[in-house]
Formats: structure tokens, sequence, C-alpha cells
């Protein structure tokens, strides 16, 4: 097997990128990391508790140091939390990779996040209310994913499997 360099899944939360990862990588035949697992070991608590403890200054700056130590990894797909794409500096850091961009329809992510229990228990809550964060979330990243995304797979009307199919394609042109 060649070395490859990392697929860095970004997008919102609830767009699939832990589950596309963990089946990307089965179809590689390589490992597959969630950074926000690794930030929530690192820190000893859940990305919800950092929030309430620390606050989202702090969440950002973990999540800067795991996306430095995870850029220069080899024959890995790399799930990222949804706002790893605010900083300038998480953003070269992703140039490190190929970056693929999750999408999904603001309604699609607020259905699946209200059926996700682990987004309840793990997650910040949505501080506005529901569908209308979500959208205006969506409206100030949406141009932030695009102009880092290599290629991108709307996840609404595909299963994670055929996902990860169609990127584990696109990953081996690069």
């Amino acid at each position: 097997m060649t070395t490859r360099r990392p697929i860095f899944l970004i997008g919102y939360r609830g767009t699939g990128k832990s589950t596309v990862a963990r089946l990307l990588a089965e179809r590689l035949h390589c490992t597959w990391l969630d950074a926000d697992v690794e930030l929530e070991k690192r820190a000893g608590k859940s990305i919800r508790q950092i929030f309430i403890d620390n606050g989202e200054e702090t969440f950002r700056d973990l999540e800067s140091a795991v996306l430095r130590d995870l850029m220069n990894a080899t024959d890995t797909v790399i799930a990222t939390g949804g706002g790893v794409v605010l900083r300038e500096e998480n953003r070269l850091a992703l140039k490190n990779g190929l970056v693929v961009w999750l999408r999904a329809p603001a309604e699609v992510l607020w259905h699946r996040l209200n059926e996700d229990a682990m987004t309840r228990e793990r997650r910040p809550n949505l501080s506005q209310g529901g569908l209308a964060e979500i959208e205006e979330m969506l409206r100030l990243r949406t141009p932030i994913y695009e102009r880092c995304a290599d290629f991108t797979v709307d996840t609404d009307a595909a299963t994670p499997t055929e996902i990860a199919e169609v990127v584990s394609r696109f990953g081996r042109q690069t």
C-alpha cells in the first residue's frame, strides 16, 4: 500500500462524518480517527462539559491542538468537528490532506440530531433553538466549508455506505 495523505471529513454536526470515516477507512484499508473523541480523551470530559466548564474558546483551542497533532497522519481518515473550519490555522492544517465536505439540508440535520442520543449527551445544546440555529450556522459556515473542500458529498439521500464508496473513488484518484 502506498502512503496516502490524510482524508479529512468536514461538515456540520449530523452529516455523518464519524460513520462515514469508519466505513471509508475499511474500504481504503487504513485507520480512522474521530477528532472530537480524541479531544474528549485529552480533556477527560465531554465536549458539552468543556463548553459548560471552560467555554467555547477553550474548546476551540483544544480542537486546534488535536488537529495540529493529526494533520500529518498518513493512511488515516479523520472525522473533524463541525466547527473546525472556523479558525484560519485549522483551515491551513486541513490543506495537508484531502478535504471532503459532507453536507445535508438543515431540516435533515435537525431530524438526525433529534434522533441521536449521543448528540444530546456529549454535544453543546443548540442555544438559540433548533432548526433556526442550524439554518443560521449553515448560512455562516457554508462559504467556509466550500472554500476548504476538495470534494463535496450530499448525505441526505445516500446511505453512509454509499457515501463512503463515492469518497473512496475520489480519494483513490488524488
